[in-house]
């Protein structure tokens, strides 16, 4: 079975901790003023990794939260995984500068493909992990603003061509409802693109769900309003991390 890890999100807005509903920013809900602070509880139960996404850089075009990622790069050890805004070969660099392990890509892999693909064969893939967006299996762009006709499975599998090796998926139907993950789009994905190391995301509402994603064959979950909401205590997480040492 393939290395598996429980990626706690933070969503960003003014440089605080919050959560939306189904991609909507008018469904906001603050969770804490200080992402930092957050970052640091992660940690401290055992979390190695966080997935840390600028809302304001999504909606802007363009990286906004620097402040946050480098105040989380530099005071934990956390592997961070960054997105939101990166378009432009500038923004990419500047955000590994700031102390991102990888960038989260998500509509540049749609609307200038050739540029992702560059990115890739630039940073190596274990830099670059594909955010794919869906709603009923066609992607979704632009912090979840846009739709598009872009089948899920045609999509992983050009990028997979070009290079890509990990990627996670969040079906926004289900983002922020506590509403079940997609775990049928998920075994589909699964048992199309054996290689690709696939993260789960998106509605997760419990550690039984958590042990059916990892049982699956996916190589980690992104979990947030579920933490947030405490469905996911700081026990089972403690728990699970044991477990799996």
């Amino acid at each position: 079975m393939k290395k598996f890890e429980i990626i706690p999100a933070i969503d960003v807005i003014d440089g605080k901790c919050v959560r939306l509903s189904q991609g909507d920013y008018s469904k906001k809900t603050i969770y804490n003023e200080d992402p930092l602070e957050v970052a640091k509880q992660f940690e401290a139960i055992g979390i190695s990794r966080l997935h840390l996404v600028d809302l304001d850089g999504a909606k802007k075009g363009e990286v906004v939260n620097f402040k946050v990622l480098d105040k989380i790069a530099n005071q934990t050890d956390l592997k961070i995984d960054f997105g939101g805004g990166i378009k432009t070969n500038a923004s990419i660099q500047s955000i590994f500068d700031a102390g991102a392990d990888m960038a989260t890509i998500g509509s540049v892999a749609v609307k200038d493909p050739e540029l992702f693909y560059t990115w890739i064969k630039k940073y190596g893939s274990p830099k670059i992990l594909l955010g794919a967006d869906v709603k009923e299996e066609k992607i979704a762009i632009s912090g979840w603003i846009e739709s598009t006709e872009l089948n899920i499975f045609d999509f992983l599998k050009q990028n997979i061509e070009n290079g890509l090796t990990q990627a996670f998926c969040t079906d926004v139907s289900k983002d922020g409802m506590l509403a079940g993950s997609s775990i049928d789009l998920y075994k589909k994905i699964l048992e199309k693109f054996t290689k690709l190391n696939f993260v789960a995301s998106g509605g997760v509402v419990d550690m039984n769900e958590v042990y059916t994603i990892r049982n699956m064959g996916c190589s980690g979950v992104i979990i947030g309003k579920a933490l947030y909401e405490g469905r996911i205590s700081t026990n089972d997480l403690k728990l699970f991390i044991k477990d799996a040492l």
